[in-house]
Parts: C-alpha cells; sequence; structure tokens
C-alpha cells in the first residue's frame, strides 16, 4: 500500500517530509483552505515522489498552468468536476484522483462516468470543508465496492487508526485500495506536519518494506544499501570531492536543465519512440515494447549521459575529456560531443574490444578523438577502464573524465543514473498514451556496468506492482569459466572506485569476464544493481551468446530492427521466461547494431 502526505505548505517542512518518502506529497490549491499553498515554487523532491496538485472546481486553465509551473505528476480533484473536465486533463499525461466524500452510505453508481478516465478513486469523509476535516467515515461501507478502478482512503487517518488500518486490510475492499491519504491527524498547526508522527505511522504493516524501497535512492554517503562509496587514491580525491560538491546543484540550475533537455531534443532526436512490437508480441503471446534507445544520434543511450557529463565538465571549467568504452558506442557519444563543443578528446579502449568493433573505432577518430588502446590484462572494457584512470591521476586539474556506465566512485553511479532516467521518464508518459497506465509490469534491460538499466528503471524502483527484470551476458554457459554474469558469480569486492559486486578468486583478484558483446563483458556491475540483486527487488537472468545471437536474428525478421549484441540479451528472455497475455512488457532497446554486424555475419555465415 502506498502513501500520500497531503496538505504540504512550508518549504522546510515539505524537505522533511520528503526524506521520509512517501509516495506522493499534495499541495492544495484552493484559496479557502488554510493549507492554501501560495507560494511561488515546490522545492526540490525525490524522483520516485509524486507532487500532486489539489484543486476544488478551478477552472481548467489555472489546473493546466499549475501543472506545468509546479512540474504535477497528478491531479485530486475534489469538487463537482465532471467526467468531461477530467478527459481534458488526460491529455496533460498526468494521473487523475477524483474524490468523493462518505458520511454513513454512499451511491457508488456516481463512479460509473468516470470508470476509464480518471486512474484512481479517492474516498473521503463528508464535512463542511472538502477535505482536512479531521475525522473518518464507516470504512465497511466499501466492502460493497463495485469497480476495480483502485482508490485512495482518506479522512482523519491517524496513529489512533492503526488497528482500524490493519483490519481493513483483511476486508475485501481492500483489495482496491492503492494507498492511504493522511494529513490533519498528522499537523502541528495547518499544514505543518509531525515529522515524528509521520515516521511513527510508517512503521505500520500496511507499508511493510517501504524503509528497505526507500534505500533504493542513493544516500548522502553515496551507498545504495551495502554498495557504492569512492575508493579512491589519494590524487584523485580533489577530482571526485569537486564533482561531488556541484553535480547535484549544477543539474538543478535552469539554464543546465534548458541547455540540456534542448541538446536531448534537438541534437540527440528525443524522445525517443516506445514502439509496440506486434509481431514479437503475437509470437509470444503477450505485450511487448520496445523503448527504442537505437534511433537516438549515435545508435545507442550513451548519448543522453554524455551530452549530460560535457555540460557539466564545460561548467566545472575542464577544457579535455577522457573516457573508456567497450563497444564502441560510449566512446562515439563522448568523440560526438567533444566535437561538439570544442574540446580534446582522449579515448581508451581495449585492444580486443579494438578489433571487433573497427566501424565505432573509425567513427570515434572521425570525430577528432584519439583512441588508445589498452593493451593489459584482457585486453576488453576493464582494462580501458583502468587506463583511463591512470590518466585521470596525472591529468588530474584540467581533465574530466566521463564514465560511460553507472558504475565508478560516488557520485558517478547517481549522476549518471539521473542523466539517464530520461529513458524511464520518457516511458511512463508514453505508455500512458499507448495503454492508458504510466506503469508496465515488466520493465527489461541488459547489464554490464548498467547505465541503459539505470536509466530505464529509476522511476521505476519504488513501484512495487512493477517486476524489474536485469539481463546480463551468460557467455558460453555460467559454469564455463567464459561468463559476465556477476549476479550469479560476483561476490562484494571493490573496483574502480566503489563497492560492488565482483567477479574474483578467493584471494580477490578479477576474474576475466567473457561474452560476444562488447558492452557486456565486464566483470561487475553498479552499486545500484547490486542493491538491486542483494535486496531481490530485481530479477537477474543469465543469456548465453547463442541465445542472445538467435534473439537477435529474430528481431530482424520480425520486426525489421537490427539490434546490438547488447540488447539483443535483453529480447532473449521470452524464450526462457514465460509471460501473461494481457502483460505489458518494456524492453530497452539500447542501441542498433550497425556496430555488430561483423559479428552477426560471422555467427551466422551470412
Amino acid at each position: 500500500m502506498k502513501l500520500k502526505v497531503c496538505g504540504m505548505k512550508y518549504q522546510d517542512n515539505i524537505k522533511q517530509v520528503a526524506s521520509l518518502q512517501p509516495d506522493y506529497l499534495g499541495f492544495i490549491f484552493y484559496k479557502n483552505s488554510a493549507r492554501n499553498f501560495d507560494t511561488e515554487s515546490i522545492p526540490e523532491l525525490p524522483k520516485s515522489i509524486k507532487k500532486t496538485g489539489v484543486f476544488v472546481d478551478a477552472d481548467i486553465d489555472v489546473v493546466i498552468d499549475k501543472i506545468k509551473r509546479h512540474g504535477l505528476k497528478a491531479v485530486q480533484l475534489h469538487g463537482k468536476e465532471s467526467p468531461n473536465y477530467c478527459k481534458e486533463l488526460q491529455s496533460k499525461n498526468i494521473e487523475i484522483f477524483k474524490v468523493f466524500s462518505i458520511k454513513d452510505e454512499f451511491d457508488f453508481s456516481v463512479l460509473k462516468p468516470y470508470e476509464g478516465i480518471v486512474d484512481y478513486f479517492l474516498f473521503d469523509t463528508k464535512g463542511k470543508q472538502p477535505g482536512g476535516n479531521g475525522y473518518t467515515f464507516d470504512w465497511s461501507v466499501l466492502n460493497n465496492y463495485p469497480s476495480t478502478t483502485p482508490f485512495f482512503l482518506s479522512g482523519g487517518i491517524g496513529l489512533n487508526q492503526i488497528e482500524d488500518i490493519k483490519k481493513f486490510q483483511q476486508s475485501e475492499a481492500s483489495k482496491y485500495c492503492y494507498a492511504l491519504d493522511i494529513n490533519s491527524k498528522f499537523e502541528i498547526e495547518p499544514g505543518l506536519k509531525n515529522i515524528e508522527d509521520l515516521k511513527k505511522f510508517k512503521q505500520i504493516p500496511a507499508f511493510a518494506g517501504m524503509t528497505e524501497i526507500m534505500n533504493y535512492n542513493v544516500n548522502e554517503k553515496g551507498y545504495y544499501g551495502e554498495f557504492g562509496g569512492a575508493f579512491i587514491p589519494e590524487m584523485l580525491y580533489p577530482n571526485v570531492e569537486e564533482l561531488r560538491q556541484n553535480y547535484l546543484k549544477v543539474m538543478t540550475e535552469p539554464d543546465f536543465k534548458n541547455e540540456f533537455d534542448q541538446l536531448l531534443k534537438d541534437y540527440v532526436g528525443r524522445p525517443s519512440p516506445l514502439y509496440f512490437a506486434k509481431r514479437l508480441s503475437e509470437k509470444y503471446n503477450t505485450k511487448i515494447y520496445l523503448k527504442r534507445e537505437d534511433l537516438n544520434h549515435t545508435g545507442a543511450h550513451k548519448i543522453n549521459n554524455t551530452i549530460g557529463q560535457i555540460l557539466m565538465a564545460k561548467r566545472l571549467a575542464k577544457t579535455r575529456i577522457i573516457a573508456e568504452t567497450g563497444a564502441g558506442q560510449h566512446g562515439v557519444a563522448t568523440a560526438t560531443v567533444c566535437a561538439l563543443m570544442g574540446l580534446e578528446c582522449i579515448v581508451y579502449m581495449g585492444e580486443i574490444d579494438i578489433a571487433r568493433q573497427a566501424p565505432n573505432v573509425a567513427r570515434m577518430k572521425m570525430l577528432g578523438a584519439k583512441v588508445v588502446p589498452a593493451l593489459s590484462g584482457s585486453r576488453t572494457l576493464k582494462d580501458a577502464t583502468n587506463e583511463a584512470i591512470r590518466d585521470w591521476i596525472n591529468n588530474p586539474v584540467n581533465t574530466h573524465y566521463i564514465i560511460g556506465s553507472a558504475i565508478g566512485p560516488h557520485p558517478y553511479p547517481d549522476m549518471v543514473t539521473r542523466f539517464q532516467a530520461v529513458i524511464s521518464e520518457e516511458i511512463k508518459w508514453q505508455l500512458k498514451e499507448q495503454e492508458n497506465r504510466e506503469n508496465p509490469d515488466y520493465i527489461v534491460a541488459c547489464i554490464g556496468g548498467g547505465s541503459n538499466a539505470a536509466g530505464t528503471y529509476y522511476h521505476y524502483l519504488h513501484e512495487l506492482d512493477v517486476s524489474i527484470i536485469a539481463v546480463e551476458a551468460a557467455g558460453l554457459g555460467v559454469d564455463s569459466g567464459e561468463s559476465a554474469a556477476t549476479s550469479v558469480l560476483g561476490k562484494e569486492g571493490i573496483i574502480h572506485g566503489c563497492k560492488t559486486l565482483l567477479m574474483q578468486t578467493n584471494d580477490g583478484q578479477i576474474t576475466e569476464p567473457y561474452s560476444i558483446s562488447a558492452g557486456l563483458d565486464y566483470p561487475g556491475v553498479g552499486p545500484m544493481h547490486a542493491h538491486l540483486c542483494k535486496t531481490k527487488r530485481a530479477e537477474f537472468l543469465s543469456i548465453t551468446d547463442d541465445e542472445a545471437m538467435k534473439a537477435g536474428l529474430e528481431l530482424c525478421k520480425l520486426e525489421g530492427i537490427i539490434p546490438a549484441i547488447e540488447s539483443s540479451h535483453a529480447l532473449a528472455i521470452f524464450e526462457q521466461k514465460t509471460f501473461k497475455p494481457d502483460d505489458v512488457i518494456v524492453v530497452s532497446l539500447s542501441g542498433r547494431g550497425d556496430k555488430d554486424l561483423e559479428n552477426y555475419i560471422d555467427y551466422f555465415k551470412i
């Protein structure tokens, strides 16, 4: 069950309540309310919290203006708003709650005209005011609830209702109770919430697991649960600390956000389509959507992050850019933004990856980058990262290291994830347009270091109705000795500046990974993904080279799309896992297969 805290008014108090990670925060835009929110702006909130505007028979243009001004994700309609009024708001890609007040009985037939138009009903206590009256109605009335539309339960809920809530959870009506909405019983004065009482309320069984879910966001020390941190040599400390102290502040600057959004739109070509794969869906008897990151400029998701980081580097007055790359897509994306901004670019790439990703190497050079081969170790992605870090140590003042995965010392995993979060942000409203719902049943992505997966999952981390599937490269088989399945083979360890799950020997030596995919042959995963694995928030599946290559070819023949081999791993799950016919599955198609044509040709003898 989710939690909404309504009637927020004071800036500092809003931040305190937001730190408790409720699912929704309500802001009342009704002048007659003692909790009327008349402040110019709402403070920055965690992405997982949905800002909800509460209105009472407001002019629809006023509602739309508040949605735009405050970035509202939901509206709560507390007056006599008609179904047509609600329908007009559907185009704004927000959740709509229609409120109905109950005293001793209720005519449920009034709900019918709103079915299929609003996302949720909200049942409150009938009183003198449209809300915030401070007392409850008889919840047993809801035992006759005839709808399947989920609802919010509101009206005078406080700490003294804990036993009633437990009892309600056993009732038939609770089956459709999506959230509890609390307000006046947790106030010191109207609009000022009692933080200690809220903390106590969150401990009740209705919110079991909520504390654990909160931790999927990185904490102030850079940890996801027990994974993350910044394990770096002393010489790198000034670089990393400068970035840590500035990245969130820079990312929230209006000028930065505007430039980032404009480049994503006009240069990258976002939003990338959410494509319903009809023939693939028919074959597997379920609904499969592909998030088409392969259609971005440069052909993969990597450009989202490099655009963000090059703008960050410029604001930190860095003049030289270094990067590591495996499949070459991150190297191409880095070379691209360096050409765009006129900055020096050096890309480190394993010698083996240079050979098997020749087209991308040529693209980097054409874009003006210097490609430096990594000749040590397995001569793949891990070793390219080692060389890039050595360069950064030797050039600490003028150099920014654009890390391409959700890996590395804090703040890199969080920063990369935030730049890639545009993927799940778009999926939300695109799915709303196509399926009239923001949340799929399953969200799927391949994982090496994990940047495309981090961005694809980001807005769903705290949505327990969305199952997360992470797909790793099993190579020649998990037990073959030639694999990159970190979730199965990894143990806690430190690599490239962070604590995570890592493939290693008993004495801590890193095991060489293997995958036919140059972007997935990394011996670890990002710390966020390690936490998702450890807490079982995500289901990790391992796909062999053979399974991935067949899935890639299948997409070519069924949908006319040639995927990157990395993405083919994610597509291969449909031969391994059965879904229901009405399940909605969104798969991140992280890149296109141009760079992998030689691999496809060699594998299938085309």
